[in-house]
């Protein structure tokens, strides 16, 4: 599949057999084998009705107070302002699992799932569970909240949220996790994931720019469909990383944030950093006074 900057990123659009779709990502679409995404909203007093099918799922709440409902439990009173001012809960359901979400308060909410051959406990990930920090130095400093890391009780998913305050950078030095590697240990150095970034700002016209791009050792590289696109990102946006690189800039003035998708080889997040840029990391001085956030 070519990756053009037109069909690398998944702007919101009106759906009027389903109002309440943001946005929607499938496999097919994406050209991938793992992740499926929907940003959701719902009213006061709506619902929706899912099922995990053959798929491990996770629920995120952006805002609102939602209600979910299933043959495996049921979770009560889901509340969060918006991603800017708390961390927020987060839904782990195994497959095979049917379930309702019902809103209390008006809000949004994402969905993300893969395909998957265990059977895992449904798990509820509160606000105060979630390890956030700060990472980078300088103009590269941003908040991290580890939603569902790697060593969670799951099978594929990795969920992270980050936050790039005005004028900074995020996922920089730019790394890639394209390829599956282990040292002759067992170790892993770099695993092969997909990503979906999917983007909030704090001012609707805000707006934050990602590259992608690819070199010499990725697969769609070698397979003649190298990756050098560079695409603006505006609030209820998702970016596709099917491989390569993909640093982020937040446009001063605004805060971006987004979350993070990821599935693939490994329940992980190891990667390799371009080595052009990874001495960066050695030249910070200090951390960006404005994190944590909250």
């Amino acid at each position: 599949m070519q990756y053009t900057a037109e069909n690398i990123v998944v702007r919101p659009a009106k759906n009027p057999n389903d109002p309440d779709l943001i946005v929607s990502i499938a496999p097919e679409q994406a050209g991938w084998d793992f992740i499926s995404f929907q940003a959701r909203r719902l009213a006061t007093g709506k619902q929706w009705s899912f099922s995990s099918g053959e798929n491990e799922l996770a629920i995120v709440v952006f805002s609102g107070c939602f209600d979910i409902q299933s043959g495996r439990g049921a979770w009560i009173g889901l509340e969060r302002q918006d991603v800017f001012s708390s961390a927020g809960y987060t839904l782990y359901l195994p497959r095979r699992t049917d379930f309702t979400i019902t809103a209390k308060r008006s809000g949004e909410f994402a969905v993300a799932w893969a395909p998957t051959d265990e059977d895992h406990e449904p798990w509820l990930i509160q606000p105060e569970d979630i390890s956030i920090s700060v990472r980078g130095g300088d103009n590269v400093s941003r908040q991290i909240n580890d939603t569902l890391p790697p060593g969670s009780p799951v099978h594929r998913l990795v969920l992270v949220e980050v936050y790039t305050p005005s004028g900074n950078w995020s996922s920089y030095p730019p790394h890639k996790h394209d390829v599956h590697i282990e040292d002759e240990q067992g170790n892993l150095i770099e695993a092969d994931l997909e990503e979906v970034y999917f983007y909030k700002i704090d001012k609707p016209e805000g707006y934050a720019y990602q590259r992608i791009y690819t070199n010499e050792k990725s697969p769609l590289h070698r397979a003649g469909f190298p990756i050098d696109v560079l695409v603006r990102a505006e609030n209820n946006c998702a970016v596709l990383v099917p491989e390569g690189y993909h640093p982020v800039v937040s446009a001063p003035g605004y805060t971006t944030y987004y979350l993070n998708v990821l599935a693939g080889s490994a329940q992980s997040l190891a990667n390799q950093d371009d080595p052009q840029y990874t001495w960066v990391k050695e030249s910070y001085s200090r951390v960006d006074e404005r994190l944590p956030l909250y």
